[in-house]
């Protein structure tokens, strides 16, 4: 009890004070951001502040923040430190600063600032790399919701039509105008999702007041939870389950959708590092709520965690209540999906460039995303091991794009002579877990197919590399010193935007 409570301390102080930290080496100031000056109604308009900050939190808070920490907390009572520390020196300081790399850039997306930072060799293979990302993003986020709807309803039998409707609005928000329904809908569902959250954080206090033990971990649980015994050693295991909450590559690539609708970079602050924040204490909500679930019933440790999140939605608020906590992780879940599908369409227009104000042309890039989305979820869904596998190549594929961005990060500051150092530690880090799991990984030790090596092999090895990625960043930016002056890419943005008339107009390289 008392770790969770020091967690939940460590975040609002965090924001407060790192966070601040953090604003005044990027230093926001009153330049034209990219929604004034390169309007198109499209994907560049201002939008409240508020709808902005909502946005965000429902872009990045996908289903991670609760089934990932559903399945997380089984590491320990110590995920209760690790999820906010990770969080506040982490997640939201890369969340920060790759959505001001994009604002200062025209709002560019995460390809074309790694290209600007690690050169085109990089950004060519990253390019690929997190197409197929967001691919797999997609086919996950609109998979879990169904699988949860298709368990509320009485006959089973929904789960086929539960994804039918979804990928259809999936396919509607991307094609539409931002404002039109991601601006219109995300501040309500926004509402309901903080809503369910706290609900499930009241009643859970209360219930901890006369049974602090829930936050405990008991006999029972020690006994079938996450050890090095049994594959699960927490360096790298812990941080490639828990992604959202603690740190996440696939939200640099949402960042770009509200640098594209921001008025003043001020804004800046709140809006990148504080809604992962936010999605922080959903995180600690959650895995506090499973925690209790695994202790009040030990058998739910051997269970799918979607089954887990019934469990608990049921067993503290009932099933009317806990059926409109469920639709809020529901709507979590589709809120990711749906602007992952939106950044795929803006990364390959930037690619290709291919102006997206006329609607065939945005028509044009979905036809080949929803075909490719469709082959991934027929797959997917063959057997629980093909999921599995989507799961995982998901989850650690995520990793690799955070530490992607917090290494392009720091060539960032660098070259601008700014404290790279917030984002070269946790790059080092992030490098050091996904090249561990990639060495250790195999189907012997739990996984699927990766070298296979001695975990302190894995260790030594991974621990050598990325302190080789770091000096190369450092190094890079060191040679780029005033190539981003005010952080800006020097040799101009292969942006296609239109202006604010209305007119059309392409700034190449």
């Amino acid at each position: 009890m008392q770790l969770f409570l020091i967690g939940l301390a460590i975040l609002l102080v965090g924001y407060y004070t790192y966070g601040k930290f953090v604003e005044k080496i990027l230093g926001p100031d009153n330049r034209e951001t990219p929604a004034v000056s390169h309007f198109d109604g499209v994907d560049y308009l201002t939008l409240p502040h508020w709808k902005n900050m909502l946005i965000q939190l429902l872009n990045i808070a996908g289903i991670g923040p609760v089934i990932g920490v559903i399945l997380g907390i089984k590491f320990g009572v110590i995920a209760f430190l690790i999820i906010p520390i990770g969080n506040i020196i982490g997640g939201s300081v890369h969340d920060f600063v790759s959505g001001m790399m994009s604002l200062r850039n025209d709002g560019a997306n995460l390809p074309r600032l790694i290209e600007m930072t690690a050169g085109k060799w990089f950004y060519k293979f990253f390019s690929v790399f997190m197409v197929f990302l967001l691919l797999l993003v997609v086919a996950v986020f609109i998979n879990i919701p169904a699988q949860l709807i298709d368990g509320y309803l009485p006959s089973g039998a929904y789960f086929w039509v539960a994804v039918g409707c979804i990928f259809l609005y999936y396919i509607a928000a991307t094609l539409f105008p931002v404002d039109k329904i991601i601006g219109t809908f995300y501040p309500l569902f926004g509402c309901l999702l903080l809503l369910g959250t706290l609900a499930i954080f009241v009643v859970l206090m209360w219930n901890c007041g006369s049974a602090p033990e829930l936050l405990e971990e008991s006999d029972a649980f020690r006994a079938q939870m996450f050890t090095p015994a049994n594959n699960n050693p927490i360096l790298p295991m812990l941080f490639v389950t828990i992604a959202c909450g603690i740190l996440s590559g696939f939200h640099a690539t949402q960042s770009p959708i509200i640098a594209r609708t921001m008025a003043k970079e001020q804004q800046a602050r709140p809006a990148f590092y504080g809604m992962m924040v936010v999605e922080g204490f959903i995180g600690m909500v959650w895995a506090a709520a499973g925690l209790a679930i695994y202790n009040l019933f030990p058998e739910f440790m051997a269970k799918n965690p979607t089954n887990v999140l019934t469990e608990i939605t049921t067993h503290f608020l009932g099933k009317q209540v806990g059926f409109i906590t469920v639709l809020s992780v529901i709507i979590l879940a589709i809120t990711s999906g749906d602007t992952a599908m939106r950044s795929l369409r803006l990364s390959l227009a930037e690619i290709f460039k291919i102006e997206q104000k006329p609607f065939k042309n945005r028509l044009l890039l979905c036809v080949p995303l929803i075909v490719a989305v469709a082959a991934l979820l027929w797959w997917s869904n063959q057997s629980a091991k093909t999921f599995g596998m989507l799961w995982n190549y998901f989850a650690w594929g995520n990793q690799v794009l955070a530490a992607s961005t917090l290494t392009a990060a720091t060539v960032w500051l660098t070259a601008q002579r700014k404290n790279a150092a917030i984002t070269l530690v946790p790059g080092v880090f992030m490098s050091f877990i996904v090249l561990t799991y990639i060495f250790w990984i195999s189907p012997s030790h739990g996984g699927p197919v990766g070298f296979g090596m001695e975990l302190h092999h894995a260790y030594l090895l991974a621990t050598f590399i990325a302190i080789m990625i770091a000096v190369w960043a450092v190094g890079r930016g060191k040679a780029l010193d005033g190539a981003f002056p005010d952080g800006v890419c020097g040799g101009g943005n292969s942006s296609i935007a239109g202006d604010g008339n209305g007119k059309e107009k392409n700034k190449a390289d």
